[in-house]
């Protein structure tokens, strides 16, 4: 079943968001200014309609996790 067009537009609106606010994250991981939540700002924008970007931001968040884990625990790589 096709989407309907106010969908579509509502899609294509968070699509083109999502992805300004993830460059402007990235070309703020070398100019002054918080790139990195800005970066996940702008996967959480596209999360809103896309499914990858909701697992993309699901698995970023478990990793953190287990590296703030580990780190806390004092474990390495080894």
């Amino acid at each position: 079943m096709p989407y309907s067009p106010l969908k579509q537009a509502k899609k294509l609106i968070v699509l083109v968001m999502g992805v300004t606010v993830i460059l402007l994250g990235m070309a703020m991981l070398l100019l002054p200014g918080p790139g990195l939540v800005t970066v996940l700002a702008g996967l959480g924008i596209l999360g809103t309609e896309f499914l990858w970007a909701r697992r993309l931001l699901r698995k970023i968040k478990r990793n953190s996790i287990d590296v703030g884990k580990r780190w806390w625990n004092g474990e390495t790589r080894d």
